[in-house]
């Protein structure tokens, strides 16, 4: 038995896909080849860290809701936001705000804070995007990206549930394609007795 999953682990490596499961319903999936027709960026992202890899839904698949890991105020060395995952559905069954069976997906993450609670368009599929980022602080506490902000194809917005510092940038692009279907995030490691910022900027991927 233990020799049959071995085997079907590799397979899964082989052919580009990492899957694991968090919970009953919930799968999470890495995929770098999926093709896509265009990139979103912001104009206010963090300067700090390295760019991870880019993370996309299963084919056919696309975001229709979001969570995020975000550290919350202490006083001392805050992070804000350090993570963001896209919580991919079917095509076919973008109509609904809650959904049993789902697939996420994430790119670098952050080593501090607790995942939000999911938010789903209450209909449709995340379009475009805005980042909450805090500017340099000089000789202060950096904390870099802290929000994030989503449209839906079906009009309305979602907000993020994190920090409050800083400021809200420009809109990224609309998605010259479908709908939103990967994310790529820029991190920056702990910096040990330095400032640490964790997640400092994003892209995201829209696909046919």
């Amino acid at each position: 038995m233990n020799h049959f999953i071995s085997v079907m682990f590799s397979l899964l490596v082989f052919t580009g896909l990492q899957v694991s499961v968090e919970a009953a319903g919930i799968r999470f999936v890495r995929s770098m080849d999926r093709h896509y027709r265009s990139e979103l960026k912001v104009p206010n992202g963090g300067r700090w860290g390295s760019w991870g890899q880019r993370q996309m839904c299963p084919i056919g698949m696309y975001a229709a809701g979001f969570s995020l890991k975000v550290e919350d105020p202490f006083n001392w060395d805050e992070t804000a936001l350090n993570g963001i995952r896209l919580h991919c559905i079917d095509s076919s069954k973008g109509l609904s705000s809650s959904y049993d069976v789902y697939t996420s997906i994430q790119s670098d993450v952050g080593s501090w804070g607790h995942w939000t609670d999911i938010k789903w368009c209450p209909s449709g599929f995340l379009t475009d995007f805005r980042l909450n980022v805090e500017t340099p602080q000089g000789t202060g506490d950096d904390t870099a990206a802290n929000n994030i902000m989503f449209e839906c194809s079906g009009g309305s917005f979602l907000r993020g549930g994190g920090t409050g510092w800083g400021f809200w940038g420009g809109w990224s692009g609309t998605c010259q394609g479908k709908w939103i279907c990967g994310i790529r995030t820029k991190v920056e490691e702990p910096q040990g007795i330095g400032d640490d910022t964790a997640l400092n900027d994003v892209i995201m991927y829209c696909c046919e």
